[in-house]
């Protein structure tokens, strides 16, 4: 498994680099860990929104580059420090193997979580950011997990929150207020929160051990 370290220099260069990942995902699966920039990533359905300018607005204000995203559910936020993960591997048949690819990621998030203290159940509670069904929670929503799957290749992506629920809540409380979807700002949890590593370090590293299966190691640079 081809495993991709870093962040490229900006938000615009960094979504090439996970691009370029899914691309040349024709034979061998691959993993990105990391911790994106300072961004509000916006789904498909917001920006049909009445509310999206003013959503948009919200986040520029309080220093948050704005992307739309083709995978996943609602808004989510990156503060600098939250984790991300993208796992993309071939797969014969589309419309096969969904719900095991889901079910596999969350096993396998759950149990890096795990070796480092958190217990995590599925489910959110009310009021959580990108409401799904595939997420994990301990002391509000940490886990968000999305799929996309085309031709040959299969993408399960997903956010980790590590240490930083209450920068989460302050962007996307007047976020989601503009786009008049249910949020609490109690809802949002961490890995800190549930009693785990306050550091984001420790939990990239538990989830590419969880994730990967024999990597080879390549860097990005961030210049």
């Amino acid at each position: 498994m081809r495993v991709l370290r870093g962040r490229a220099a900006t938000p615009t260069a960094d979504r090439a680099v996970t691009k370029e990942l899914l691309e040349r995902t024709a034979d061998t699966p691959a993993l990105r860990v990391w911790q994106p920039h300072r961004t509000v990533a916006f789904g498909r359905r917001d920006a049909s929104c009445e509310g999206y300018d003013r959503a948009r607005r919200a986040a520029t204000e309080r220093g948050y580059v704005t992307l739309e995203r083709s995978v996943g559910g609602r808004a989510v936020a990156f503060t600098g420090s939250t984790v991300a993960f993208v796992r993309a591997e071939p797969v014969e048949e589309a419309r096969t193997g969904i719900q095991a690819r889901y079910d596999r990621v969350a096993e396998e998030v759950a149990a890096a979580l795990d070796s480092l203290g958190v217990t995590v159940e599925p489910g959110e509670p009310d009021g959580a950011f990108c409401p799904g069904t595939h997420s994990l929670s301990a002391s509000g929503k940490l886990v968000g997990i999305a799929q996309r799957v085309r031709s040959e290749v299969a993408l399960v992506s997903g956010i980790v929150v590590a240490c930083d629920h209450q920068e989460l809540a302050d962007v996307l409380d007047p976020v989601y207020s503009a786009l008049e979807i249910p949020f609490e700002r109690d809802a949002v949890g961490s890995v800190a929160r549930a009693g785990g590593p306050g550091d984001p370090e420790p939990v990239m590293t538990a989830l590419e051990g969880a994730l990967a299966t024999e990597p080879t190691i390549r860097h990005v640079r961030e210049t």
